[in-house]
C-alpha cells in the first residue's frame, strides 16, 4: 500500500499514519514511514538538529524540501508499502506561507505525474474549531500553524486535494473520530483501491 496522508496540522495525519503502521505490523506488513516533511523533522532529527532546521534561511529550506520531494517519489516507486505524511501538498501550502514567505513552491502537479498510479491520497480535515481546540489542548513541540490561518489552511488543503492528479483519493473528516474510528474509516474506504 502506497499512501500519502495530507491535512492541516492537528487534523490527524500522524494519528492515521501511526494507526496504519500498527495495523500493518499485526499483519507482518512493514510500511516504510516518512512523516517528516514539516520543518523541523520530528521523526529523525536530534533536538539540536531540529533547532538548526528551524533557523535555516528561506532559500535553504526551499531547496531542502524540493530535494526531499524528489527523493521520496523515487521511494514511492521502489517500495510496495510506504506511508508519507504531508509530502508534496503540505509543502505547496506551508512552504510559501511559513518556510520561505512570498516564495513559490515547486509545481506539485509535475511531481504527481511521476508517482505510481496505485498511490492513495488521503485528505484529513476537521472543523476550524476542532483544529483550534486540538492546538490548544495538545500543542506540538514545534507547532507550525497560526490560529488565524486555520480557515485559509483548510481551504488550501481542500483546493490542492481537489486539484490533485492522483486518481485514488479519500477524504475523511476527523472532527468526531477517535483514532480507532479514523483507522477503520480509512481501511473501509481504501478497500476500493486494493489489488
Amino acid at each position: 500500500m502506497r499512501v500519502i496522508v495530507v491535512g492541516c496540522e492537528y487534523s490527524g495525519v500522524t494519528t492515521l499514519i501511526e494507526g496504519i503502521m500498527d495495523w500493518g505490523h499485526e499483519r507482518d506488513i512493514n510500511h516504510h514511514l516518512d512523516d517528516h516533511f514539516t520543518i523541523p523533522d520530528r521523526q529523525h532529527l536530534a533536538p539540536e538538529d531540529r533547532e538548526t532546521m528551524v533557523h535555516l534561511s528561506p532559500a535553504l529550506k526551499e531547496r531542502f524540501q524540493r530535494m526531499q520531494l524528489v527523493y521520496h517519489i523515487r521511494l514511492l516507486h521502489r517500495l510496495d508499502h510506504i506511508l508519507l505524511g504531508g509530502f508534496h501538498i503540505e509543502e505547496a501550502i506551508y512552504g510559501p506561507l511559513y518556510y520561505y514567505p512570498g516564495g513559490v513552491a515547486s509545481e506539485i502537479r509535475e511531481y504527481e505525474e511521476e508517482m505510481p498510479q496505485n498511490a492513495i491520497l488521503v485528505h484529513l480535515t476537521a472543523s476550524p474549531q476542532v483544529i483550534q481546540k486540538r492546538m490548544e489542548t495538545d500543542p506540538h513541540e514545534y507547532s507550525l500553524i497560526k490560529k488565524e490561518d486555520i480557515p485559509t489552511l483548510l481551504d488550501r488543503f481542500q483546493q490542492e486535494f481537489d486539484a490533485s492528479l492522483i486518481p485514488n483519493k479519500i477524504q475523511i473528516d476527523t472532527s468526531d473520530l477517535t483514532p480507532e474510528a479514523l483507522l477503520q474509516t480509512f481501511l473501509s474506504q481504501s478497500a476500493q483501491f486494493a489489488g
